[in-house]
């Protein structure tokens, strides 16, 4: 592998420094990447491609192993939505982890628990929004459905519509222009309103009978034939609109990927990729996959829960004699940590929201973002000198492009990510990913560059 090519933003990009063989190497792993992200639409649907992976390249469930040796591979899953790997170490557990900790939310709309309506003579399922989003990106465009449904007697059923081409999709109809001047003149976040939000999905009267929403019962009709749905099962469902489009390709040389999702599945894919890969390594490394990043890490799956303690507890039961809460503790405080969640790059059409000389460019490499936050890094995660210079020097020594960069300028807004929740352990923690064009649109744009580093960087990190 080509040997000190860290790239601080301004400078050539990193193509150019690659030779033949990481050139193919990194147009390999994104075309991977881009199959990986076609599918996992859902954090339910990225977990289950993540245990697959992991079951194919040898790992298994921790609650099979009664003990752990130095080189073995376990797993655990959580409500179907989180996820966390390790590959045990020679080094006493004690010692601490190397964790890549990333999130598989994304922002997307959810049917309401009662989504089904009649109306101008048109069936149609209301919304809620998920995470931060601009409402006028989910208008006009061509969405699918994709969730489960657990039925009253306890069936799990998978429902993903709008994906194959055989299938209809749903759209959120937008105001022609010749009618929309009040619209038109209102700010652009109140154009759309969130009850604004609902999906069309019928349009055909039930013939015959008596009842009433013939519109709506055609669409009941439909789901009661096709998977045996009942009205009320939207109760007890977990059903997202989200675009119904496979990632493409952007450019006419191929060097960007297109797709919904890439924040954070980029980073979830990469560390995936990072540790399935990894040889065994003297500290225990973990990979770590959580949920509800995209609405402040709450719940039972999210970041604030107890899922990565109890999976860190669970690896000490098997590997330290006279296991107890304070050799917990210590574990945790020893440990170093990357937040693998991506950036914003620098957009020629809107540079005037970033400080340039602190901005991500797309192709340059992996971002190392000192902190988050937003105005006096209100919420921010702020990473000591000391790690961050662990961190350039293990990224220099292994080859992998890196660059600095944060997330626009100070009074410009900002965001955060799960770095302050791994943080409160007392661990060090720094934010690392790939820079982003459209993060939180319905198509965001990265560079195969910057993901192959991303996954460079995160191998390197976990292995050390």
């Amino acid at each position: 592998m080509t040997q000190n090519i860290k790239n601080q933003s301004g400078t050539t990009p990193v193509w150019t420094k690659l030779n033949s063989s990481e050139q193919e190497a990194v147009m390999n792993l994104t075309e991977e990447y881009r199959q990986f992200i076609s599918a996992a639409k859902t954090e339910r649907e990225t977990i289950d491609m993540a245990v697959m992976t992991a079951q194919n390249r040898g790992f298994v469930p921790l609650e099979q192993s009664s003990a752990l040796q130095p080189g073995e591979r376990v797993f655990a899953t959580w409500r179907g939505k989180c996820m966390a790997m390790a590959v045990i170490g020679s080094e006493p557990l004690e010692k601490g982890l190397n964790v890549v900790g990333a999130h598989g939310d994304s922002p997307r709309l959810d049917l309401k628990p009662r989504p089904l309506y009649e109306e101008a003579d048109l069936a149609l399922f209301k919304t809620h929004y998920y995470g931060g989003i601009k409402k006028y990106h989910w208008v006009g465009i061509p969405l699918a459905l994709h969730g489960v449904v657990v039925k009253e007697d306890g069936q799990v059923l998978k429902v993903v519509i709008g994906e194959r081409e055989t299938d209809p999709v749903f759209t959120i109809a937008d105001l022609l222009p010749h009618l929309a001047r009040d619209q038109m003149e209102k700010k652009m976040g109140e154009g759309i309103s969130g009850e604004g939000l609902n999906l069309l999905v019928g349009g055909l009267p039930l013939t015959g009978g008596e009842v009433q929403e013939k519109i709506k019962q055609t669409v009941l009709d439909y789901l009661n034939r096709e998977y045996g749905l009942q009205e009320e099962d939207f109760i007890s469902a977990e059903i997202e609109a989200v675009p119904a489009w496979p990632a493409r390709d952007v450019g006419l040389d191929g060097s960007m990927i297109g797709a919904y999702g890439q924040d954070d599945r980029v980073s979830v894919f990469t560390t995936l990729r990072a540790i399935v890969d990894l040889p065994a390594p003297s500290r225990t490394a973990v990979a770590l996959f959580v949920d509800k990043e995209e609405i402040g890490s709450v719940g039972n799956t999210g970041m604030y829960s107890a899922f990565f303690t109890n999976f860190v507890a669970e690896l000490a039961a098997r590997i330290v004699p006279r296991y107890s809460e304070l050799v917990l503790r210590r574990i945790l405080a020893n440990s170093r940590a990357i937040s693998a969640d991506v950036n914003a790059g620098l957009d020629p059409n809107y540079p005037d929201v970033m400080d340039k000389l602190n901005a991500a460019r797309l192709g340059h490499g992996v971002v190392l973002t000192k902190y988050t936050g937003s105005g006096g890094k209100k919420g921010a995660s702020d990473a000591h000198a000391e790690f961050m210079g662990l961190v350039r020097q293990l990224f220099n020594r292994h080859g992998v492009a890196w660059q600095s960069g944060l997330l626009g300028k100070v009074d410009q807004g900002g965001g955060g990510t799960i770095a302050y929740l791994l943080a409160v352990h007392g661990m060090d923690v720094v934010d690392c990913g790939v820079p982003l064009l459209g993060m939180h649109s319905p198509f965001e744009v990265a560079h195969k560059v910057d993901i192959y580093m991303a996954y460079r960087g995160y191998r390197a990190f976990l292995g050390a």
